[in-house]
């Protein structure tokens, strides 16, 4: 089974984070997750709240473990709230459905996992972590 190498977290991470340099983004948090919902990596950059921790992991948590990117879970929470709320449940209200939870696929299409960014707008964040995804030649799925 493919998997997210150490290595190649620490990528996504570190080309997420410049991303948001780039953009001149508030202070980010990037966390990596393998395809059992695991934390493979986390960063949070100096002056980002602490509480982002739990953002990052909530993004990414419920795209890896519904299958589904922050964007497709939010228009899912538009359209069936009470899936959504079912599924939250669920997870024990760890899924945060917006964008920035992004699923992380191998060349052949197969889950390996997800990363999620918070920190800025969500739109910024998915932004940020394709960046990441792309840098470390894996297909990232918004």
């Amino acid at each position: 089974m493919a998997e997210i190498s150490m290595k190649k977290a620490r990528t996504m991470i570190r080309k997420a984070l410049a991303k948001g340099r780039d953009l001149d983004l508030k202070p980010l948090s990037v966390i990596v997750l393998d395809a059992g919902g695991h934390v493979k990596a986390f960063e949070r950059e100096d002056d980002a709240a602490p509480g982002r921790f739990a953002i990052a992991h909530g993004k990414a948590y419920g795209a890896v473990m519904l299958g589904m990117a922050g964007t497709a879970q939010m228009a899912r929470a538009e359209q069936q709230p009470y899936f959504m709320l079912a599924a939250n449940g669920a997870y024990n209200g760890q899924v945060i459905p917006v964008p920035g939870g992004v699923l992380v696929r191998d060349a052949r299409g197969k889950v390996i996992g997800a990363v999620g960014v918070t920190g800025d707008t969500s739109d910024n964040d998915a932004i940020c972590a394709v960046a990441g995804i792309e840098a470390a030649n894996l297909v990232a799925e918004i």
